[in-house]
C-alpha cells in the first residue's frame, strides 16, 4: 500500500470516527442473536440486518420467496424493505402472503413510494396496502429523490407529502422517510425543503459502503447532518447491489461489517437465496464496533477502485433510476402548478 493511500484512509476514516456510534449501537438487546438498534427517535426497536425487498420477487418462485422471509424473521430479522414498484407488485404481493399467520404482528413493515403528486401518492400507498394485506404501514418513504426538483414537487401544494400526512392522520402509515440514491446534495436539499415546511422525517434510506467514502460521499455530508437531528439512518447499496464485489477488493461481510460500523439503524440487503440468508444473518451476529486501524485499512484498499465511482453506478449511470425508466410513475404536476400556469 502506499503511504498517500494510507493517509487518504486515514482520513476518511477519522471523519467517519467522529461519529457516535455509540448513540445508535444494539443496547443489548438481541431477537435469535442478531443485534437490535434504535430507529432515530422513534423508539423503534429495528434488526441490524434489513430484508431487501427487490429480491426477493424475481430470480425465485412465490414458495421460496415465501419461505425465505418467513426464515429471515424466524432467524431474528424484524426489518422488512419494499416498494410500490419492485417487479411490478410481485414484491409486495409476496412479502403480504409471507406475512399473514401471525407474521405481519413480528416485523417493522416499510414501503416506498414513487408519485409526486397527492393523488398519485395516495393511490400507489392503497395499492401498496392491498398487495400487502395490511391496514398499516410501519414506515413509508418517498422513493427516489435523485433529482433537485423532488423535494419542491413533493412539499408543494398538492404535491405528495399530503397524501402521505393525510394516511398518517388515518392510521394507515406510522412514520414517513425518503430515499435516494444519486447525490448527497440532494438529499441534504429534501431536508432543507422540509425543515422550511415545519416537517421532521423520520428516517432516511441511503447509499452506504466502502466506495462512497471516498466518491460524492452520502456518509461525510449527509450522515453527520442525520445523526444531528436523530434521524434513523437505513444504509442500502451497501455491495452495490453486487457490483461492488466485482472490484475483488473487498468481501460481502466486510462490506456489510463497514456500514454496521456507521451510526446506523439497519443495514438494508438484498436476499435471494438461503445461503446469502445465511451470509446475512452471520455477519450481523459477528459484527464488533471496528477498530480506527481496521477502518483506516478497509478505505485505503478501496480508495483507488473508488475514485471514480465506477462500481457504483447507482451514483453515475442510470441504472438503478427506475423512475427515470418510467416517468409516468411520478404522477403530473400538482394542482398548484397547474394553477400557475393556467393564470399566467
Amino acid at each position: 500500500m502506499e503511504r498517500r493511500e494510507f493517509l487518504q484512509g486515514i482520513s476518511a476514516a477519522t471523519v467517519l470516527g467522529s461519529l457516535p456510534l455509540a448513540g445508535y449501537a444494539a443496547d443489548g438487546s438481541t431477537e435469535q442473536g442478531i443485534p437490535y438498534r434504535s430507529l432515530g427517535r422513534s423508539g423503534e426497536k429495528v434488526s441490524l440486518i434489513g430484508l431487501g425487498g427487490a429480491h426477493v420477487g424475481r430470480g425465485l418462485s412465490e414458495s421460496d420467496a415465501l419461505q425465505l422471509i418467513r426464515s429471515a424473521i424466524d432467524r431474528g430479522i424484524n426489518f422488512m424493505d419494499n416498494s410500490w414498484d419492485y417487479n411490478n407488485g410481485d414484491s409486495e404481493t409476496r412479502m403480504g402472503k409471507a406475512l399473514k399467520d401471525g407474521y405481519r404482528q413480528k416485523v417493522f413493515l416499510m414501503t416506498k413510494l414513487d408519485g409526486r403528486t397527492k393523488q398519485e401518492a395516495a393511490r400507489q400507498l392503497d395499492e401498496s396496502l392491498r398487495r400487502l394485506e395490511t391496514d398499516h404501514l410501519d414506515l413509508i418513504q418517498h422513493h427516489e429523490i435523485i433529482r433537485f426538483e423532488d423535494p419542491d414537487r413533493i412539499f408543494a401544494e398538492g404535491g405528495a407529502q399530503e397524501a402521505v400526512l393525510e394516511a398518517k392522520k388515518a392510521g394507515k402509515v406510522r412514520y414517513i422517510g425518503f430515499t435516494g440514491h444519486k447525490d448527497p446534495r440532494i438529499h441534504l436539499y429534501m431536508l432543507e425543503v422540509a425543515e422550511r415546511h415545519g416537517f421532521h422525517f423520520d428516517t432516511v434510506q441511503m447509499p452506504l459502503n466502502v466506495m462512497d467514502a471516498h466518491f460524492r460521499s452520502f456518509a461525510h455530508l449527509v450522515l453527520p447532518e442525520l445523526v444531528k437531528r436523530q434521524i434513523g439512518v437505513l444504509a442500502m447499496k451497501t455491495m452495490g447491489g453486487g457490483v461492488i464485489l466485482k472490484s475483488g477488493v473487498v468481501s460481502p461481510e466486510e462490506c456489510l461489517h463497514y456500514a454496521m460500523n456507521l451510526p446506523i439503524a439497519v443495514a438494508i440487503t438484498g436476499i435471494s437465496k438461503m445461503s446469502i440468508l445465511d451470509q446475512a444473518v452471520q455477519a450481523a451476529k459477528s459484527f464488533k464496533p471496528m477498530t480506527a486501524a481496521a477502518v483506516n485499512t478497509l478505505l485505503a484498499k478501496t480508495r483507488k477502485a473508488a475514485a471514480d465511482g465506477a462500481y457504483e453506478l447507482f451514483k453515475t449511470s442510470e441504472h438503478f433510476d427506475a423512475t427515470a425508466k418510467h416517468p409516468e410513475w411520478l404522477g403530473g404536476e400538482s394542482t398548484h402548478v397547474e394553477q400557475i400556469t393556467k393564470s399566467s
